[in-house]
Formats: C-alpha cells, structure tokens, sequence
C-alpha cells in the first residue's frame, strides 16, 4: 500500500450504488486496517454474500481491490476503484465478464440504538385470504393464497410489503420442501436466511443466519415440509432472532446490506420482502410489531 495519501477516510463501512445500463443496484464495502500499514475489508455485490477483501491497495489518493468472482458470470476477478469525493467515494467496477459500470458511495450510517424501543400496537402483515398489502417484484407473479396459507410454488417474483418499518418485532411461520430456499428481507435490506440445512454445523448460509454476515449459534429446524418460525427483533442494525423457540443471535450488529437487498439506503424505513425467486416456500401468521 502506498503512504503518499493518507488512507484514513476510506476507513469504515460505505452504502454503495452501482448504475447499471437499466437499473440502480446496491452493494456494500468495509474498509479497515491490517496491523500497521495494510487496508483489508469485505465487499457485498448486487447479489451473494460478503467475500473478504484481501488487500486493500492505494495509491495518490486513489484505491483499487480485486476478489474471485462468486455468483457473477465469467471467470476473471471482479475489480473495484475508486477514490474520495466529497464525503463520499466514486468509482468503477470492472465485472469478471469484461463489462464496468460507475458507482457512488455514501457512508453507512452507525444506525446505534438509544435506549429501549417501545413498541406499538401488532399489525397483520397477511390476513390469510388475499394479497392485499403486498406486491410481487423481480420475477413471476406466482404468489397465491391457499387454504389460507401464503403460497409460492415455484420460482417466480418476491413478494413485498406496501408498508414500510423501521425498528419492529416480526412473528413469521413458514415452511419449506426439501431442498427448499427462501429468506425474508428486514427493511428489504438484510436477509434472514430460509434454507433445507440438514447439516447440525451453523453457517453464514444455513437457517437462522444473517446471510454472509451473522452465523446463528445452532441449527434449530423442525425439517421440510413441517412449520417453523422466526421471532426477530430489528433496533437500529441490532438483531435478535428466535428460531423455533431457540434464541440463535442475540442482538448482534448487522455490517450492512445483504445480496438481493432492495436500496442500500439504512438510515430509511423499507418493507419486509419475502423471497420467491428460489423456489416453493410457504408462509403464514406473519405479524409485525412497529416501535413507536
């Protein structure tokens, strides 16, 4: 890393949007120190988990890092430069197919907590006979209700809220088939993960995490095709979650947006998302408990 610009304001978390030929996407970048003079950090693309950064280098005030591609097509490293502007950062990404596109960052917000929520009164977020209050985005329309049961079943569109929240208490039960994948989006920023996880190792990617940000401390299932359901409270980027009964993070920070997530703007209100586009999942007796 070069010393002939000072690093220190690239440091921290940054809400990025990269403007695509069509489309607006969000990721998310963390920069941070390595003992003394090395920049590492963590980057979240328009869609998968956060890969680490392994080297961080900069040089007349300009930054640049490269990572091995995940979900993206093609087989090069995707490419990221940048550099300060203002009070945020500029820059281009270079995608492992050969395309780049320009992004823009703002830094994240702390979003810290003060004090204890109070909470209000408990809003419905399916009434168990329609879809009024959502609307199906990115995909298919294949969300229907059935015998009372919130129904996708197939690969299609997810399914948002008309509502938007900031801190809440969310009671969801779902159920998944073998195989099955879903995940519900806090804010439509911060999946919480809907997996089949026959394995009884947690994971950054199993039931009960945080996608690539937070590893619940047990696998806490009921199996495919039985009900399950999630009690999570969402403070600021504070999360708890109950799985099955079973408190499996106890408020943890969320670094930022997961893959998928629907705007990197955390500072605002979003709505829950529940996602569609892997697969059949069910849903049912989803209740929300806004702070007031």
């Amino acid at each position: 890393m070069s010393t002939t610009a000072d690093p220190t304001a690239l440091l921290g978390r940054w809400d990025i949007n990269i403007q695509f030929p069509d489309e607006v996407l969000p990721a998310w970048l963390e920069i941070r120190h390595s003992g003394r003079r090395t920049l590492v950090g963590q980057f979240v693309g328009t869609h998968g988990s956060a890969r680490p950064i392994a080297r961080v280098d900069v040089t007349d005030g300009s930054f640049a890092f490269s990572i091995p591609p995940q979900w993206e097509k093609g087989t090069d490293d995707l490419k990221v430069e940048g550099q300060l502007q203002g009070d945020g950062l500029v820059g281009r990404i270079f995608l492992p197919t050969g395309e780049s596109y320009n992004w823009t960052a703002q830094r994240a917000p702390a979003l810290r907590p003060a004090g204890s929520p109070s909470w209000g009164e408990p809003v419905t977020l399916f009434n168990g006979s329609d879809l009024t209050g959502w609307r199906v985005i990115q995909g298919e329309e294949s969300w229907r209700v059935v015998d009372g049961i919130l129904t996708n079943p197939r690969r299609g569109g997810n399914l948002v809220t008309a509502q938007s929240f900031g801190d809440f208490k969310l009671h969801a039960e779902f159920r998944y088939p073998p195989d099955g994948n879903s995940g519900i989006y806090l804010r439509g920023r911060y999946e919480v993960q809907i997996v089949d996880s026959p394995s009884q190792e947690p994971a950054l990617d199993l039931i009960g995490a945080v996608y690539g940000f937070l590893e619940p401390s047990a696998i806490v299932t009921n199996g495919t095709d039985a009900w399950n359901s999630y009690d999570i409270t969402l403070h600021g980027r504070m999360v708890t979650i109950v799985l099955n009964g079973q408190t499996v993070v106890a408020n943890q920070a969320i670094p930022g947006i997961t893959g998928g997530a629907l705007d990197c703007d955390e500072g605002a209100p979003g709505p829950i998302l529940l996602q569609g586009d892997h697969g059949p999942i069910e849903y049912r007796n989803l209740v929300l408990t806004p702070a007031v």
